[in-house]
């Protein structure tokens, strides 16, 4: 059997194609790829059980002791935290912490579109036209995405954007635009992976996991849905931000709790023009490497 194909993305920072060091690979290639891996992943690990139990290890006073060796093993910069690392009593303290503002910039352009949230991002121009979705002859269901006929109507033929974080990423999502913020509504469903191994063979999971769907009401760009997806392993999402308030562009709207997960972002047809190493990459499968408060694309 051939070694699996890595995983590569094209990182905005460092201006070059990457390969992917995915967190518990060993463990996504086995339940995703193997036939005897199913066995598993639908008695168990799609279940939010499991991510319920996992999570609480992640909340145990003795996860702290994980902390210092992710750390090292990941390479992150410390120097970006807001609280210092011995203030973190559990993994999960550690996991959804906090940046200090300067270590996240928001693009100050009155035009400019922002990523909602450090990861690797994807894009759809016009999602009706998305006929091969992670696999050929996969079409991106945006009705069962948004949960509703009437909603995705207003979206029909609009733009998408995807960004999944990695457990390795800062985990807190903020508003991608200026406007008034929705009241989340849940959309229950399991929670499978949504790494690019899970997707690479089950693309619907994006439309089937559980997730919360946000509508921000803007000035010049219509409405805005705004989705926080659930994945394996998640404790759940917290929602920082007050509904029925107007919140300004990078702004934090919440959190996810421990485990890689995903925020997509979409746009009425005909608002947005996506940024060219977005629309370059993702016209060839790639993701690109990019954090919160950076530019996603321009209003037209």
């Amino acid at each position: 059997m051939s070694p699996p194909a890595p995983i590569h993305f094209f990182n905005r920072l460092t201006q070059q194609i990457e390969t992917e060091d995915v967190y518990g690979e060993k463990s996504l290639r086995f339940v995703y790829e193997n036939p005897v891996g199913g066995l598993p992943l639908h008695a168990l690990v799609k279940r939010a059980i499991f991510s319920k139990w996992y999570g609480a290890r992640m909340d145990s006073p003795a996860s702290k002791a994980e902390i210092r060796p992710f750390i090292d093993k990941f390479g992150l910069d410390v120097s970006e935290f807001a609280d210092p690392v011995e203030s973190f009593k559990t993994f999960n303290e550690f996991f959804y912490r906090k940046l200090k503002p300067e270590a996240r910039p928001i693009e100050a352009d009155e035009k400019a579109i922002v990523l909602p949230a450090d990861g690797r991002h994807l894009v759809i121009p016009d999602v009706s036209q998305c006929r091969d979705f992670f696999v050929k002859g996969i079409r991106f269901d945006i009705t069962a995405l948004l949960g509703d006929s009437g909603i995705a109507a207003r979206f029909d033929k609009g733009s998408l954007l995807i960004s999944r974080l990695c457990p390795t990423d800062y985990h807190r999502f903020h508003f991608p635009v200026s406007g008034f913020n929705g009241t989340p509504r849940l959309i229950e469903g399991p929670l499978f992976s949504v790494s690019p191994i899970a997707l690479a063979k089950r693309p619907s999971i994006l439309w089937e996991n559980k997730r919360y769907l946000t509508r921000i009401r803007t000035d010049h760009l219509g409405e805005v849905a705004f989705l926080e997806v659930g994945a394996t392993c998640v404790g759940s999402v917290v929602h920082t931000s007050r509904p029925a308030q107007f919140m300004a562009k990078g702004a934090e709207k919440g959190y996810f709790r421990f485990g890689g997960s995903c925020v997509i972002t979409v746009f009425e047809p005909g608002k947005v023009r996506f940024s060219e190493d977005l629309l370059e990459h993702s016209a060839s499968g790639r993701e690109v490497y990019a954090r919160m408060g950076d530019v996603a694309g321009v209003m037209l």
